[in-house]
């Protein structure tokens, strides 16, 4: 059955259907050749898949995301980026950097970041001389972070999968998140002594003042959702409602960027977005069972520890694969494919899986910008008017920083927990 399961799935993605129609054809084909399994068990399965409260995260969080993303929050975040970055050597390309920080603590989101940073940045990276490659490489390599920098949909995705604590992850995201960024903008001052990209002009006092104004209310947002998790003032989920009302308030009342229109639009694509990946969630559901019912996840973990017993060599291994997976699946689709098959590899390892969730996500942020379906990639590319394979060129460094990191975070592991 696990056979004829594989075997349709991937036929099914070779042929471009969705993922979520390929789990479900997949499984459905599968119980009908393999098992004598009544249908009725598709229906309850991927019902099951889709009845959990921490679920409810996910729609709240991909609405507050938009709330801001359409309020305009990016382009006060440059601003504050370009206070704090913007004198150093290559300062547009540090200000893409650290405004991609700010607003994926905001957004949630590695594409929407991209997007977002992207519109702002990108044009006038190209009017001060820095190539259009290079531009897009620097945003689509940024944009990652808002998968790794908390409240992160991704985690909340991956907590409800495995079981584990999602205010947990959020707090493990922090450290590695600023670690990245910071070394991408090492990376950003290294190429621009090399190119000879300069500074950008220092702002007044009171152009100082009134950024930092504008961009506090929106750097509030982070700071609501993870304080009021961490006070056990309410769960993730609530925290998500609690930053869509924020997020309302500020945007209609204070910037007075949104209107009825944009705010029809909003809850339009946050609802068609939400209605996708709750689809995914109940065909993966169904997915996961076939796999558990026919063992496949302690067959796994058996035969690796057959191999090895080491942690080191298995977070290798599970690096390996991820960054395969990453390549051409959407993050939210590795992770309700992969996370059920690993989980028990993880637990027989004794590995915390809060490290492992964590580890995961950073690992998948890299195929954001990662051909040939690196999301992050041709979103930049289009704002950048430029080929992709000449983009691809230009990410390769920052790739390698990445790369970096997740060894060092294989040989350091506590770097990841170390706040819990």
């Amino acid at each position: 059955m696990v056979t004829i399961l594989f075997v349709f799935f991937f036929i099914m993605l070779i042929l471009g259907v969705p993922i979520a129609v390929s789990l479900g054809i997949a499984s459905l084909i599968s119980i009908y050749f393999g098992s004598n399994i009544p249908f009725i068990i598709l229906a309850q399965k991927m019902f099951n898949g889709m009845n959990s409260f921490p679920f409810m995260a996910i729609p709240m969080f991909l609405l507050a995301g938009n709330i801001m993303a359409e309020a305009k929050i990016s382009d006060r975040l440059v601003g504050l980026a370009a206070i704090m970055v913007g004198r150093f050597p290559g300062g547009l390309a540090h200000m893409a950097t650290g405004a991609s920080a700010f607003f994926g603590s905001i957004s949630g989101s590695a594409p929407a970041t991209t997007a977002a940073i992207g519109t702002v940045m990108i044009p006038s990276m190209i009017k001060k001389g820095y190539s259009r490659s290079y531009s897009a490489a620097v945003i689509a390599a940024s944009g990652a972070l808002g998968l790794i920098i908390p409240p992160s949909l991704t985690m909340v995705v991956f907590g409800v999968i495995a079981g584990v604590s999602i205010g947990n992850l959020f707090l493990c995201g922090v450290l590695p998140g600023l670690l990245i960024c910071l070394a991408l903008m090492g990376l950003n001052y290294y190429i621009a002594k090399k190119k000879g990209f300069q500074c950008e002009q220092a702002l007044s006092r009171e152009e100082k003042k009134q950024v930092i104004k504008d961009s506090l209310l929106a750097l509030l947002m982070p700071l609501i959702i993870l304080g009021g998790i961490y006070s056990g003032a309410f769960t993730a989920t609530e925290s998500a409602a609690v930053a869509c009302l924020y997020g309302v308030l500020v945007g209609c009342f204070i910037y007075k960027t949104l209107n009825v229109k944009s705010l029809f639009n909003i809850l339009k694509n946050t609802s068609e977005n939400a209605a996708l990946i709750m689809f995914l969630m109940g065909t993966a559901n169904l997915f996961g069972f076939i796999i558990t019912a026919e063992q496949v996840p302690q067959q796994f973990a058996a035969f690796i520890m057959s191999v090895t017993d080491s942690q080191m060599l298995v977070m290798f291994i599970i690096m390996g694969m991820l960054l395969v997976i990453g390549t051409f699946l959407d993050n939210v689709a590795a992770l309700v494919l992969f996370v059920p098959t690993m989980i028990g590899l993880v637990n027989a390892m004794h590995i915390d899986p809060i490290y492992f969730g964590v580890f995961t996500i950073i690992t998948l942020a890299v195929g954001q910008f990662t051909p040939p379906v690196g999301l992050n990639l041709f979103i930049a590319s289009n704002i950048a008017e430029e080929k992709f394979e000449v983009v691809v060129k230009d990410v390769i460094p920052y790739f390698c920083v990445y790369i970096c990191f997740l060894m060092l975070f294989i040989f350091v592991p506590k770097l990841l927990t170390i706040f819990i």
